[in-house]
C-alpha cells in the first residue's frame, strides 16, 4: 500500500502556484510593445498547444473522449473559455497600462465575490462572519467609488470573472483532468485568436516577428507561463485542504500590490489605502469563518 504524500509537498506546490501568479505583472510587462489584444491572442493559442501536448504526453485521450461524450460538460467548458478570456484580457490590459494595484485589489475582492455567488447561484446560506465580510467589502467599494468618482471596474471585472470561472471549474472538475479542461477551454478561443493574429500580420500591426527573437519567444512562452501554475494549483488542491489554499491565495494579490507600489510606483492615495484596509478586514473575517467551519 503506497504511503500518503506529505501535506508539506502540497503547501509547497500551493506557494509555487500563487507565487508564480504573483509575479505575472513583471512577465507581461516584458511583452511590450505588444498590446493587450495581441498578448491575449497569443496566450490562447500557445496555452492550447501546450495543454494539448501535455494531454498527449500524459496519455489522457481517454478522458478527452469521455468529456466530448458529454455535450453539457463541453458547453460548460466552452463558457469557461469565454470567461477566462475576459479575465485574461482585463488583467493583461491592467498590467501593461499601469493598473497593477487595481488588479491586485481585484484578486483581494475575489473571495468575497465567490461567497456572493455561492449564495445567489448555489443558494447557500450566509453565516454571520460571511455577512460581516460582505458588508465590509461593500463598504470598501463605496469608499473607492466616492474617492475616485468612478467604479473600480478593473478590480470588479477581475473578481467577477475569476469567481465565475472558479464556479464553472467546480461544476466540471470531476469530469475533466486539468490539462484536458484547459485544452478544451482554450480550443474555443483559438479560431478567433488565430484570425486576429493573421489580421495583425497582414495589416503590419503584429509585433511577433518584428521585434527580435527574444520578444517572439516571450510571446510563445505565454502558453507555458499560463499552464504551469494551473498544474501546480491542481496538484496542491489534491494534497491539502481548500481552507489552507484559501490562505495561500493571498500571496498573489500581495505580490501584485508590492510590484505596483514599489517597482511601478503607482500612486496610493489615502482613500485607496483605506479601501485596501477594509478589504483586508473583510478577508480576516472570511478566514476566521473558514477556520471555525473546519473545526
Amino acid at each position: 500500500m503506497p504511503k500518503p504524500e506529505p501535506a508539506s509537498r502540497g503547501v509547497l506546490l500551493g506557494f509555487a502556484a500563487y507565487g508564480l501568479w504573483g509575479v505575472f505583472p513583471l512577465y507581461f510587462q516584458l511583452l511590450a510593445p505588444a498590446g493587450a489584444w495581441e498578448i491575449l491572442a497569443h496566450r490562447a493559442v500557445w496555452t492550447c498547444l501546450f495543454a494539448a501536448a501535455g494531454v498527449a504526453v500524459a496519455r489522457q485521450w481517454g478522458n478527452v473522449k469521455s468529456v466530448l461524450a458529454r455535450p453539457r460538460v463541453v458547453a460548460t467548458l466552452a463558457a469557461g473559455g469565454v470567461v477566462v478570456a475576459a479575465n485574461w484580457g482585463i488583467y493583461v490590459w491592467a498590467v501593461i497600462s499601469d493598473h497593477v494595484v487595481d488588479s491586485s485589489l481585484g484578486y483581494y475582492i475575489n473571495p468575497l465575490v465567490t461567497v456572493a455567488l455561492a449564495v445567489t447561484v448555489l443558494h447557500e446560506r450566509l453565516r454571520r462572519l460571511q455577512i460581516v465580510a460582505l458588508a465590509i467589502g461593500a463598504l470598501a467599494v463605496i469608499v473607492l467609488v466616492a474617492a475616485y468618482r468612478q467604479v473600480p471596474w478593473v478590480a470588479l471585472g477581475l473578481a467577477v470573472t475569476f469567481a465565475v470561472y472558479s464556479l464553472i471549474k467546480n461544476r466540471v472538475g470531476r469530469y475533466a483532468q486539468p490539462l484536458v479542461s484547459l485544452s478544451i477551454e482554450t480550443s474555443v478561443l483559438v479560431p478567433f485568436a488565430i484570425g486576429f493574429l493573421i489580421y495583425l500580420q497582414t495589416t503590419g500591426r503584429s509585433t511577433f516577428v518584428n521585434h527580435g527573437p527574444l520578444h517572439m519567444w516571450l510571446l510563445v512562452t505565454t502558453g507555458i507561463v499560463t499552464a504551469v501554475p494551473l498544474l501546480f494549483f491542481a496538484a496542491a488542491a489534491r494534497r491539502i485542504p481548500l481552507s489552507t489554499l484559501g490562505l495561500i491565495q493571498y500571496i498573489t494579490p500581495t505580490a501584485g500590490l508590492l510590484i505596483g507600489v514599489l517597482i511601478d510606483h503607482e500612486a496610493m492615495r489615502p482613500a485607496r489605502w483605506i479601501g485596501f484596509a477594509l478589504i483586508w478586514c473583510a478577508l480576516i473575517a472570511l478566514s476566521l469563518d473558514a477556520f471555525r467551519r473546519r473545526k
